[in-house]
């Protein structure tokens, strides 16, 4: 089972081949994780039963870019991301302490 996982989540699937343009190749490069789990058992008077599963994820990481200046890793870090999610919590905290801040009423009184 393993092996059909595998091969279903790897970095040519993720990305492709690797490109060359030049002198220069970029390789790509992913995380790849696996999970397998599995039991059994039996009640009292029954038949034993049993099963299993497993699963697989791939995302992309980075590449290695080579030239005959050398080799470099290189990161697919996401900055907006956590840009994003930054400027999201200084706006709710924005808005929270906006709520949360005493508020002034005036009381109008009619006459007549």
């Amino acid at each position: 089972m393993a092996e059909r996982v595998s091969g279903s989540a790897s970095v040519r699937n993720v990305y492709g081949d690797p490109v060359v343009v030049g002198d220069r190749t970029v390789i790509p490069a992913a995380k790849v994780r696996y999970g397998f789990g599995g039991g059994g058992g039996q009640k009292k008077g029954e038949d034993a039963g049993g099963g299993g599963g497993g699963g697989v994820a791939a995302q992309p990481c980075g590449a290695l870019e080579i030239t005959p200046e050398g080799t470099r890793y290189i990161s697919f870090d996401e900055p907006r991301r956590l840009g994003a999610a930054l400027a999201l919590g200084l706006v709710l905290g924005a808005a929270v302490v906006a709520l949360a801040r005493p508020r002034r009423i005036e009381v109008v009184k009619r006459t007549g």
